[in-house]
């Protein structure tokens, strides 16, 4: 008989493809904070540890044929933290890019990101844009990084994109529904997740994704961000794929 971790990668191996596997996971990495506090460690080793996590995560992710990770990597709200705390995560951004862009672009990963450019240091954001351009052809696996990202902003700002086509004479109010309006997001080239996991035990979406995980799975794990990695993605999927999507209609059994 096969054992746990099998099982959980032959589940998690439908993802990409398969009817039970989800093509598009997000992940809210919580807990870097809280990682470090129970080791006594200041919050910035938590944060280093939390970069460690992604690199697994993104390899796990390739090898288990998930086609989209999303993460939250800062949030518009996180520009209220401490200044220090702020200067480290956009140093161990611009670290990530430079140490590890080689890497991803080898592994075939394009890279994508959302959010808003104003505040954000231009050096890094020279670096971020390096990063879209080389990988932009890439297929194994898209990695889209929510940095400076708030999902309150984006809606309101496509609902601003679209009132202008309207006073423009480009549109009607009666033309925009839902699709429309989903191509207004910076999501618009990709599917919404199939399932959203947060890490630490935090039960909130905190300004994540709201439109997009409509009818997203959510799951709400109690491991701490650095020490996720392939072993908790299988896990999560392996539940992803025992749940039943409905989409507002009939359960699969029902139909049955």
């Amino acid at each position: 008989m096969p054992g746990t971790s099998e099982k959980r990668d032959r589940a998690a191996r439908g993802a990409g493809g398969g009817n039970f596997g989800p093509r598009h996971v997000a992940i809210i990495m919580d807990g870097n904070g809280r990682w470090a506090a129970a080791r006594g460690l200041p919050r910035a080793l938590g944060h280093r540890a939390g970069v460690e996590a992604v690199r697994r995560t993104v390899k796990a992710a390739i090898e288990l044929g998930i086609e989209y990770l999303t993460i939250y990597s800062f949030s518009s709200e996180n520009w209220s933290r401490p200044i220090e705390e702020i200067d480290d995560l956009m140093g161990l951004m611009k670290r990530f890019i430079r140490a590890d862009l080689v890497e991803l672009h080898r592994q075939n990963v394009r890279i994508k990101v959302i959010g808003e450019r104003d505040r954000v240091d231009p050096e890094l954001m020279t670096l971020i844009d390096e990063g879209v351009e080389l990988t932009q052809g890439n297929t194994a696996l898209t990695l889209v990084i929510a940095f400076n990202y708030g999902s309150r902003g984006e809606i309101v700002r496509a609902a601003q994109r679209l009132a202008a086509e309207v006073a423009a004479g480009k549109l009607t109010p009666a033309d925009i529904d839902s699709a429309r309006f989903s191509c207004a997001l910076s999501t618009a080239d990709l599917p919404d997740p199939d399932l959203l996991i947060r890490t630490s035990g935090e039960m909130r979406l905190s300004n994540f994704l709201l439109w997009q995980a409509a009818y997203t799975e959510l799951m709400f794990m109690d491991i701490c961000w650095p020490d996720f990695g392939r072993e908790a993605l299988a896990e999560a999927i392996e539940s992803y794929a025992a749940r039943d999507r409905r989409f507002g209609g009939l359960t699969r059994r029902s139909t049955a």
